[in-house]
């Protein structure tokens, strides 16, 4: 057959509706299980509703489930013949073992209020191998307590009492209060029937304290009826007839009909002790109503005893004589005679399928530890396979990935490498043509100016001296624009500026300023590595910053030494220009244009000036800028 997209969104779908229908069933079985004892009628609404949408998935794990659910409820209304028919279906339709126990559980406990006595310790023998082999403690601990009671009315009270205290050591040890109950109820019950109503009251009284913790409205009501019981065995009536009706007025408040019959029984046998005949037949015929309707057996048997007892009472021996032939044939058609023999086959049978059982489990689990090992080894094996051949994969397209970002990047750096060098070529180039335009009109233009002025001072030889001294200043002026012009063109000459080159343009400087100034000692200290570089502007800025200084400490210092120190402090390039001139106060002066053109060139070039003077102790005008490129340091 062709599998198609279509056939597989088919499935898909199925599947979806198939998981939605069992979440529902599991959702609505979970809300009633949770809630059923204090509203046993809407418990059941809602476990049909699961049943119907359970049938609809044809999911059998939920339908028994479900039916068994309703088995519970309907056992807890007094309803046994429904409870184990519904019980008997799960049965057939579930395979996990732990509803399987559950409902064995149930089964038996149906069968015991049936008084099919032999049918319910088989149950719960079958209910006890299970949760044993699963370690169901709690679980154990329950079906434990079951079984002692049915022992208990079969009058084997040595055997009941060994069960009872199994399971009352695991409760406590659980701290599970309610089974705590359960067991010391069950085996107050076997005291009552030993003899021992001391005993057996005070057990009931203390399971009775358990049932209040609890607060389990139908716990309570089975206390107080067994209180009620050993009062009237103590023949302390009055108070047995108190808890006798408080037992059934609870009873009948939770919906457990069963509970209200024993308690009505009970009542009519408290007033046929004390001979109130007329009290006693209503609620013997209320108990025989009630237990023939939710088929009590107990109950039953129990009213018609009363009947019994009534008409005797009354001297009505034909009447006494029919109730006890009816007695003794509902006695006889439940069979409740015990055979001791098939019990304690039963009991045999038990212990064997339990070896059996816990043979078998101990094997499964040893295969299946074995197949889990192997799982993990081929697991671990695969996966360190599945990670190892990822790994080289992943290492190869990495390494392929890392050498294509390598020659991305190596190709990249040369393009931006060749279009640096070419745009430094044109500015080079530029500033090669510019300076040769200067060098070549401007500077031989101001050269034919200084001769020019040179000749009128010698052909004018008679003009006023005034004249004179205008055309020497012309003169003057224009040959130091020629210098600043040879300075700027030695400037634009190169891409950088490196250290020495600065160094031997300052002391071309000083040479000049030694001949204008004959009694003034100049001194040029450098502590920085000579391949140091500025750029073009940066260089140019620091030269004439530190011209300007010179000149200041020429014009205005009257010292006698200028001191040029170049030197450099971690990635910072300083200049200072020092003089023992006469100084000045630096709050009480002007400085001037001079200071603001240095601080307008180091702004260019991101760099600070500094101006530090006393009067009579000189003055240090300090340039710092930051140095970009540097071979070694010193």
């Amino acid at each position: 057959m062709k599998f198609t997209i279509k056939s597989f969104f088919l499935i898909a779908f199925l599947l979806k509706a198939f998981l939605s229908f069992s979440q529902d069933v599991l959702t609505l079985n979970n809300e009633a299980m949770s809630s059923y004892k204090l509203n046993q009628k809407e418990a059941i609404e809602t476990l049909k509703k699961a049943l119907k949408i359970a049938k609809k998935s044809t999911d059998s794990l939920n339908i028994g489930r479900t039916k068994n659910n309703l088995a519970i409820v309907y056992r807890d209304l007094g309803q046994y013949k429904k409870s184990k028919e519904l019980s008997n279906e799960a049965l057939i339709m579930v395979k996990e073992d732990l509803i399987k126990a559950s409902i064995y559980n149930n089964i038996g406990a149906c069968n015991r209020k049936l008084g099919l006595y032999e049918e319910a310790i088989s149950s719960y023998f079958k209910s006890l191998i299970i949760y044993e082999a699963k370690k169901e403690l709690a679980k154990t601990a329950t079906v434990n307590n079951n079984i002692a009671v049915v022992y208990s009315y079969l009058n084997l009270n040595v055997k009941s009492l060994e069960y009872h205290n199994k399971a009352r050591i695991v409760f406590e040890e659980l701290k599970d209060f309610k089974g705590i109950s359960q067991s010391y109820n069950n085996a107050a019950i076997i005291y009552a029937n030993e003899g021992d109503l001391e005993k057996s009251l005070k057990y009931f009284k203390y399971s009775l304290q358990l049932e209040k913790k609890l607060n389990d409205k139908k716990g309570i009501a089975e206390s107080l009826n067994n209180v009620g019981s050993v009062h009237y065995y103590l023949g302390a009536l009055d108070s047995a007839v108190y808890y006798f009706e408080k037992s059934a007025e609870m009873e009948r408040n939770v919906g457990n009909f069963a509970g209200v019959s024993a308690s009505y029984n009970n009542i009519a046998q408290v007033f046929l002790e004390n001979k109130k005949v007329k009290k006693s037949k209503i609620y013997i015929d209320s108990a025989y109503h009630i237990a023939k309707k939710y088929n009590v057996n107990e109950d039953t048997e129990n009213a018609l005893l009363n009947y019994v007892d009534y008409y005797e009472l009354q001297n009505e021996n034909k009447k006494a004589l029919n109730y006890l032939k009816k007695f003794h044939h509902y006695k006889d058609s439940i069979s409740k005679k015990s055979n001791l023999k098939l019990l304690q086959e039963v009991e045999t049978k038990y212990q064997t399928e339990k070896k059996e059982k816990e043979i078998a489990l101990q094997k499964e689990e040893l295969l299946e530890k074995e197949i889990a090992i192997k799982n993990r080894t081929l697991h671990a094996i695969f996966l360190a396979s599945a990670l190892l051949i990822l790994g080289i994969i992943f290492f190869g397209i990495y390494k392929k990935n890392q050498y294509k970002r390598k020659q991305l990047q190596k190709e990249i750096n040369l393009k931006d490498a060749l279009a640096t060098i070419k745009t430094q070529n044109r500015l080079q180039e530029q500033r090669l043509r510019i300076s040769r335009d200067l060098h070549d009109n401007i500077g031989s233009q101001l050269t034919f100016i200084i001769s020019s002025i040179d000749n009128l001072k010698y052909i004018s030889k008679d003009v006023n001296d005034t004249l004179k001294d205008k055309l020497i200043g012309i003169s003057t002026f224009t040959s130091e624009t020629i210098h600043e012009l040879r300075d700027t063109i030695w400037a634009m000459n190169k891409s950088e500026i490196s250290v020495e080159d600065l160094h031997a343009r300052i002391l071309s400087f000083v040479e000049k300023a030694k001949i204008a100034t004959q009694n003034m000692l100049f001194e040029v200290n450098y502590n920085i590595d000579k391949n140091a570089t500025f750029s073009s502007l940066e260089g140019m800025n620091i030269f004439r910053v530190i011209q300007e200084a010179i000149n200041n400490a020429i014009k205005y210092a009257e010292a006698s030494k200028v001191e040029i120190i170049l030197d450099k402090k971690e990635n910072q390039f300083i200049a200072s220009v020092i003089d023992n001139g006469v100084g000045f106060d630096i709050k009480n002066v002007d400085l001037g244009n001079g200071l603001s053109n240095m601080e307008k060139r180091m702004s260019e070039i991101k760099g600070k000036v500094a101006i530090t003077s006393q009067t009579n102790k000189g003055t240090n005008v300090s340039f710092s800028v930051l140095i970009k490129n540097t071979s070694n340091d010193v």
